[in-house]
């Protein structure tokens, strides 16, 4: 297949499979029969909240270009509306207003990737050239624009922005995989094997269209270390995927999720274990973000889920996730609710 902004697609990839300017990637597998299907596994009406605070982890010490959320008061007349009455005499309006504003890392916390969040320099034209691209080819500096382009155009992701997935409004049937239960709060680069074995143990399914949540503990400790986290214990800490098992990434390809999250940075190990150069420095975003379009959900709060679904010998929930509708971001916070 052949489309205007490339000739040649990555050997292993899906790009063009849902047409040409297809921006939403294996969101498409959630179809209303996946929707109803997910209804289906709400029995007793509990909903239950996956988001961390916002301002967790604390700091910036585990990613230093990201910062915790600033909240402040808008002004009015010169005043901060925090408190302020809406009149000065209490014989006239009774109001007292409190009205403010974030400055917000949209990735800081429980959080989507966009497919614009990591891209890859590949040669889509097959002259031997190869360019900074996105899932489906969108292409840097045209469709993503940087504040180094030339054109004048407003940065941001013109194309793969966080507000298609918002406009989708994610909402399907949640899977849990208890990852913490079979390697306790180590870490373990789980690959294939390992992840075929505790979906045996736990005798979980996985279908089309599902969203697979990984539970590792992660989450859980960032919560004890209360917003002063200890980045040397965290990354010797709690499960990862092992991004570059081949056969694990197949397996993510074939079952044909909608999108994979985790308590965790990431959900793949960083760093990956070793390989040829060139490669990607982070395997899984390239297979899921790049290559295939599986939204990637990070830093997800998931210990009361799997209580909850542990006590009624269950694994599947009602997932509703959507992301805000924030035109040109590469990602965003997101209040995920389970309902068993």
């Amino acid at each position: 297949m052949t489309i205007s902004r490339w000739k040649q697609r990555p050997a292993a990839s899906n790009w063009g499979d849902f047409g040409p300017d297809d921006q939403l990637g294996s969101l498409n597998y959630i179809t209303p029969d996946v929707v109803r299907r997910a209804v289906r596994e709400v029995r007793t009406g509990r909903s239950l909240c996956l988001s961390l605070p916002l301002d967790y982890p604390g700091g910036n010490v585990l990613n230093p270009r990201r910062h915790p959320p600033r909240l402040r008061p808008t002004e009015r007349d010169g005043r901060l509306v925090y408190n302020l009455p809406l009149s000065a005499s209490a014989h006239e309006h009774t109001d007292v207003l409190c009205d403010d504003s974030v400055l917000l890392h949209t990735q800081y916390s429980t959080q989507w990737d966009s497919f614009a969040h990591v891209g890859h320099r590949f040669d889509v034209q097959g002259d031997g050239n190869p360019v900074a691209v996105y899932y489906n080819g969108f292409r840097a500096g045209v469709d993503v624009v940087g504040p180094g382009d030339p054109d004048g155009r407003p940065m941001g992701a013109h194309r793969l922005g966080i507000e298609t997935f918002a406009v989708k409004a994610i909402q399907s049937r949640g899977v849990l995989v208890d990852l913490l239960a079979s390697c306790g709060r180590e870490r373990v680069y789980v690959g294939y094997d390992h992840l075929m074995r505790a979906l045996d143990v736990a005798r979980v399914e996985v279908e089309p269209g599902d969203i697979l949540c990984l539970y590792t503990g992660f989450a859980d400790m960032l919560l004890e270390m209360e917003r002063q986290p200890d980045p040397h214990l965290l990354e010797r800490s709690c499960a990862v995927l092992d991004g570059r098992d081949a056969r694990l990434q197949q397996w993510i390809v074939d079952q044909r999720i909608a999108a994979l999250c985790a308590d965790n940075y990431a959900v793949e190990g960083i760093p990956a274990t070793a390989a040829s150069m060139p490669c990607a420095r982070l395997p899984l975003h390239e297979l899921c973000l790049f290559r295939y379009g599986i939204p990637l959900g990070e830093l997800w709060y998931l210990a009361e889920l799997a209580a909850a679904l542990k006590a009624e010998g269950r694994t599947r929930f009602l997932l509703t996730a959507p992301p805000l509708r924030l035109p040109g971001a590469v990602g965003s916070p997101v209040t995920p609710v389970a309902t068993i």
